[in-house]
This record gives structure tokens, sequence and C-alpha cells, in this order.
């Protein structure tokens, strides 16, 4: 007989199995289930299985979404959406203030749910998952009780199509509907065809509070149904998932008009310094990639570490690695438990397989029966290995070395994807260096995978644009209220007049392009003429030297916001000395326009301040502003000076390089600027200007990967939008306005010239229970 000293020696744990009798007793009395639609679930239709992933059982059948189920439901939220936003921000807080409370009484229920739907241990659906599903609704009550006060001048969209993933079923409804409900929007949410049931659940928790009939509608099926939303009647789609399908829906809602956030892959590191805690590294590796098996889009699966310590800290991991238990979900004592269905098991042990053919070594990684895989990491493997450029989205990490700060820096964003980062250092000055350099929407400090209803979370690069949580998050369920337009004159196309040195009679002067701080004719020399002279040609190779040239100029944003305020207020200061002289060309209100807009973004550029937010207790949680890095930016045909220097102004003010195309028929008094910023110590790079037809230059533009992020106003917006979506940059269309009036300036262009970055800080000794792996 086993002693208990003998169990003190060994540790081992005993069975610990959380009862499933009430969620498998409330599918027993479901049913089939049909769609949630006005309130009320559907009859079932076309049927299919969802099973528990840990042992390969039916849990329960779905109904397969067709078009006209998804439509059905679409007009459904139509007919309840302009009451919804009528009601009262405190009527609105109400309700989601009461799904919360009731997501909090049922939250054994849900977490089991969740549990036997996706594979994850039940540990991580009841400590982590629910009650952060509560803390979102109840963050966002207090955003439809504050929405009028907190955001003047915005409306609700309408109504929201949301699409979320299988790995975080029910957290990810409520990341998306919390937000769109307190804006005053409703909803047509599709989960994910494998994990159907918690959003069944949640439109049964919307019926016990009375939540308005159609306010949010749940419709099931599978890729199919998800296409169908996508092209359904909706003012906005939210779509959590993969690049490949998120490049697809940015290709397909290229200028419909509809708006679009996506969050998408990832392929996180996790940084450890030389001076890092290594127990507490490995442990934040456990929370980060091990613990939920490695099925989060924000995981640091790619653990970079500094080369003093990694024998130490790889020891360290395999030790701990060799502790974790693999196996049922439900028992409390699981720490990996399966993987939502047996083709992603399959996808995870092909990346590895070619990461092993490749050269890398797979340590652990060892595949049970089911859908099961043991906690591994690739060693001895290369930037180039496919094991370290793809996302595995699985229980099995890459493990590389660097040898200083910079080459830690550099392996970190050699990757298309920038969602998140984990940082490990002892010293404050060296984590919030490497975390300011990442190039990710979240960082966190000293820990892993904390989130919150008040952190914006989301990615850079092809992790997709837009936020969820927090400020961001409810400003990409509003609207701005549009200006009072104006008429936009339609550019004719230009016409090449002469080449070379030649000139047509009447025509006064002939500008240059401004690249690289520099004055240079147009690749071919060709011009077109324009009033008063001729303006130069550009093509496709004058926008790559634009582009380069703003790519080299990149120590404009580590200036400062002071430094950038300064050259703001001296191009102000510069123009103002020749207001004659561009009043001459254009209009004296133009020019009024345009010294304004400089004063006014020399004085944002040191204010547009980030926030402090308030999360967890023994946290700091900063939310701060980014420049995107070169931004292209197609400038109106009306009120040329005016309409680019209301546009160029705030994107170099936050820190970022620019190529603007300049009104296409009237560029001259743009073109002319080259000598108001040359004597302004504008560096050379940060403003480049190019002219010519702006339709063709700037699909050339939105589709260069070296452009983050693109503005255009008027024009073939839908061809810009699906150049962009080559690598997912988002693309800002600013209504027509009058560009000399007050609708042209202010915070709404600073928001849109910057991303936002959530920077996670432990501080002290934490309060017990608010570690990382309980909320």
């Amino acid at each position: 007989m086993t002693s208990v000293s003998d169990l003190m020696e060994t540790m081992e744990y005993g069975p610990s199995a959380e009862d499933s009798s009430a969620a498998r007793d409330w599918l027993a009395r479901r049913g089939a289930f049909g769609h949630f639609i006005g309130g009320t679930f559907a009859e079932p239709g076309t049927l299919f299985d969802t099973r528990d992933p840990a042992t390969g059982h039916v849990l329960a059948q779905v109904t397969r979404g067709t078009a006209d189920d998804v439509a059905a439901a679409v007009a459904a939220a139509r007919q309840a959406q302009p009451g919804w936003a009528a009601l009262s921000g405190t009527k609105r807080a109400q309700y989601l203030y009461a799904l919360a409370r009731h997501v909090q009484k049922r939250e054994r229920f849900l977490s089991v749910l969740e549990t036997l739907d996706n594979g994850k241990p039940i540990r991580e659906s009841r400590d982590i998952d629910v009650p952060l599903v509560a803390r979102h609704f109840y963050h966002h009550a207090g955003w439809a009780e504050l929405r009028d006060s907190a955001f003047p001048g915005h409306a609700p969209l309408g109504v929201c199509g949301q699409i979320i993933p299988w790995n975080f079923p029910l957290l990810m409804l409520a990341w998306k509907i919390a937000p769109a409900l307190a804006a005053g929007n409703t909803v047509v949410l599709k989960p994910a065809e494998y994990t159907p049931l918690t959003a069944l659940a949640f439109a049964e928790i919307c019926q016990e509070i009375g939540l308005p009939s159609g306010v949010v509608n749940v419709v099931t099926g599978d890729g199919d149904t998800g296409a169908a939303l996508v092209m359904a009647d909706v003012d906005k789609i939210a779509f959590t998932g993969s690049t490949e399908v998120g490049r697809a829906i940015a290709g397909q809602l290229a200028g419909t008009g509809k708006r679009l956030t996506l969050e998408l892959g990832g392929k996180s590191p996790f940084v450890v310094m030389p001076d890092a805690d290594l127990d507490a590294a490995v442990e934040g590796v456990v929370d980060s990639i091990w613990f939920n098996g490695g099925q989060v889009c924000c995981a640091g699966s790619r653990i970079l570490v500094a080369e003093a310590v990694a024998d130490r800290f790889e020891a360290l991991l395999s030790a701990r690695m060799a502790r974790l238990r693999v196996g049922s979900p439900l028992d409390k004592s699981t720490d990996v438990g399966a993987i939502v269905d047996p083709i992603q098991k399959d996808r995870i042990l092909s990346i590895c397989k070619a990461a092993t053919d490749a050269g890398a070594e797979l340590v652990g990684g060892a595949a049970g029966d089911g859908c099961f895989i043991a906690p591994g990491y690739l060693r001895n493997i290369g930037p180039a290995n496919p094991g370290f450029e793809q996302e595995i989205f699985g229980p099995i990490a890459t493990l590389s070395t660097f040898r200083t700060a910079d080459e830690a820096v550099e392996l970190a964003n050699n990757t298309r994807y920038g969602l998140a980062a984990s940082v490990w250092s002892e010293s404050a000055a060296v984590a919030t260096d490497i975390a300011a350099k990442v190039k990710a929407g979240v960082v966190w400090i000293n820990c892993a995978n904390l989130f919150d209803g008040a952190a914006p979370f989301g990615g850079y690069r092809e992790s997709g644009f837009g936020r969820e949580g927090g400020r961001a998050g409810m400003l990409d369920y509003l609207s701005e209220i549009p200006a009072e337009a104006i008429t936009e004159p339609v550019p004719a196309t230009p016409v090449a007049t002469t080449t070379g040195s030649g000139r047509p009679v009447g025509l006064d002067r002939t500008a240059k392009l401004y690249i690289g701080g520099a004055q240079k004719r147009p690749d071919g020399g060709a011009s077109y003429a324009v009033p008063g002279g001729l303006a130069p040609l550009g093509n496709r190779k004058d926008i790559r030297n634009a582009v380069e040239a703003a790519a080299k100029a990149g120590k404009w944003a580590a200036m400062g916001g002071p430094a950038r305020a300064q050259v703001l207020y001296y191009i102000a200061e510069n123009l103002s000395a020749r207001a004659d002289e561009f009043a001459a060309r254009t209009s004296p209100a133009e020019v009024d326009a345009a010294i304004a807009r400089a004063f006014h973004y020399a004085a944002w550029a040191d204010k547009f301040d980030g926030a402090n937010v308030q999360a967890r207790p023994g946290h700091l949680l900063n939310v701060v502003h980014e420049p995107f890095g070169v931004m292209g930016i197609a400038c109106p045909n009306a009120q040329p000076l005016a309409g680019f220097m209301s546009l160029v102004m705030p994107a170099i003010a936050m820190g970022n390089r620019v190529v603007a195309i300049a009104a296409q028929d009237d560029p001259l008094a743009v073109t002319d600027l080259y000598q108001v910023f040359d004597t302004s110590d504008l560096p050379g790079g940060v403003v480049n200007i190019v002219t010519g037809p702006r339709d063709d230059l700037a699909k050339v533009l939105a589709a260069h990967d070296e452009v983050a992020a693109m503005w255009m106003v008027g024009g073939d917006l839908a061809g810009a939008k699906k150049a962009a979506g080559g690598n997912l940059k988002p693309v800002w269309a600013p209504d027509h306005r009058d560009w000399c009036g007050p609708q042209a300036q202010g915070e709404v262009f600073l928001r849109h010239a910057t991303q936002t970055k959530t920077i996670w800080l432990p501080y002290g000794a934490l309060p017990e229970g608010t570690g990382s792996a309980a909320y």
C-alpha cells in the first residue's frame, strides 16, 4: 500500500474530474439546435455534429446556416437596431450588466460546456475565460452609460456581423458583442463550426434577461455560412481567424463601404534577456503556450533566449515540460488538454515534420492517441525554417538564441505578423526599451497572456487592424458623424505633353517630384499640363523611390513629439512668410488653412497622449500611440494646398513618414512646398511628393509592402483597398469636406495616423488571486 510519505515524495496527482452532468443534461434537453434569430430559437435545419475533442463523442447536433438564414438574422438585427440605439445609455448599461451577472451565475456550467466543446483544460475555462467574459460585459456596461459624453460626434454603425474562432469561443464572443451593444449596434454572430455550444448557451442567457428581440442573433455553420455573413447587408464585419481568410475578406469588402476589423494570426516572440528571472520565464512559457495547448493566436511561440543563459534556461524548460500533465480536459489536474479537431492535430504534426526535415530538432511533442499532442519545442532552428515562420497553433514552440538586445529585437520583428510579444528582464529600462521597439499590438513584460476588458487588443502588420477592448475598441464600433460634404472635382486622366526638356508654348513653370528631401525629375522625364505649367508624370518607379526614401527617414519618429512640434511650427512660420506667393497660386483661404494646420498639429505633436488604464491590481497597463511608419496619402483634387496640409501634417506630427500623391489636376502649389520644408529643418524623406494619375499611383502605393497604412480621398477607393489587402494594411477614406473649415482637423486624424500598443507591466507584490492564471 502506498504510504503518505511516499505520496509526498512523488507528489503524483490522483484523478480530480469536474462533474459534467449539468452540461450534458442541458444538451440532452435541448436536442438539435436551430439558429437564434429575432429573440427565439428557430427549428433545426440541416444538421452537423459537434464533438468532444478529448473523446471524439458527439455532444450535439447544430444547424448548418444558409445564406437565407443569414439574411433572416440580418433582417432581425436591422429591425431591432433603431430601437436599441434609441435607448438611453443607462438602459443599455442595465442590459449589459444583466448579461455579466447571468454569466457569473452560470460560470461553472459555461466553463464545463466550453471545455467539452473546445478541449481546453477546465482550469483555463473556469479561472480565466469565463471570469473575463463577465469582466468584458461589466466594463462595456460602463461605456454604454458614457457613450454620448465620452464619444461626442459619433454614432452607432448599425448591424455588425461578427465571426469568431474556436480557440476562445465564449471569450471572443464577449470581446465582440459587448462593445457592439454598448455602442448601440445590433449583432449577427457566427461561431466557429467546431465550437458553437457556448454561443448558443449565451443566446439562452439573452432570452433570460429579456434582451430586446433581434439585438443579438446567432447563426451556426461552417465557412460558407461565414462567407454569407461577410457579403450580407451589414455595416461592419469583425473577424477573428486566419490571416489567409482575413486577406480574402478584405478583398471582398473593398469598395462596399463596410467597416472591417481583423484580428488574425500571430507568431509572437517570447524574449528572455540575460538578467531575467529564468524560473519565472519558464512559467511564462507554460502560461503562454503549453497550459492552453498553444491554441492561442498571441501565444509566445518563438522563444528567443540570450545565449549567455540559454543552457540553464533550456534545462529548466525541459524539466518543467516533463512534469506537465496531458490528459482529460475535465480533470482539474490536467495542464494540457486536447487539440480541437483531428484536422488541426494533423496540421501541427505536418509543420513539425517540415521543420525537422529542414534541420530542426523536436524536443518532446509526441503525438498521443486521439486529439492529444504533448508539449514540445523545436531547437536548432533558423529564421528560414518553416517551423520558425509558420503559425503552428499548437503546444509546440521554437527556441533560438541571440547575443545582443539589438539582435533580439531584429529576430523578434523578423515575421510578417505583429500580434503580441512577451519580454522578460529584471531591468525595467531594458524591458521597456525592447517593448517600444518590438512591432506588436500587445507587449507583456515579465508576464504573458493577460487580458482585460479595458485593455485594447489587436495586431500590427499581417496580424490585422482595429482593436477590441477599451476606448480604442469602442471607437471601432462607432462612426464619425460625416463632415459637411463639398463637391470633389473629377480629375481627368493626365496626358503626357512633353518629355525631356521640351515645353509647350504658354506654360510658364515645370515642377519636379520631391523625394528624399530633393527635387527630382520623374522616371522617364514625362510631364503633363496643369494650370500654370507642367507637373511631373510620376510612375511606379517614382513611388518605389519615394517609399524607399521614407523608409530611410525612421529617425523622425525617434526625435519625439516636442522636437517634431518645433519643426511643424517652423513650417507654419515659413509658410506664413510666403503667404502672398502661395495665395497667388491658390487662394488666401487655402493658405490660411494650410498655416493653421501646421500650427494645429504642432500643438498636438506632444499632446496626443496614451493612457494608463485601470485593469488588474498590481499591473501598470499603458496604452500608447505609435506611428505606423511609412504612410501613403492620396490627396483630394479640390482645394489642393489645404487638402494636402490637412492630411500630411497630422501624419508627420505623429512620427510617420509620408508619400503623398498631390491633387492630380492642380498640384503646383503643393510641389512648391519643397522650399518651405527645406528651410524648416524637416529631415529628407519625411515628406515625399509625387504627382500624376491619382488612382494608378494610389494602387501602387497601397500595394507596397513597406507602406503600413493608406489614406485616400476620392478616386478608386475599391482599387486601393484591394491593393492594400496584400499585406492587410488599413485604408482610411476621410469624407469629402471643406478642407479650409474646422472639420478638416482634429483628433480623428491623429487617431487614424497611429496604432495602439498595449503594454502590461506588473509591479510590487501581487494580491492573492491576481496572478497570470487567475483574474
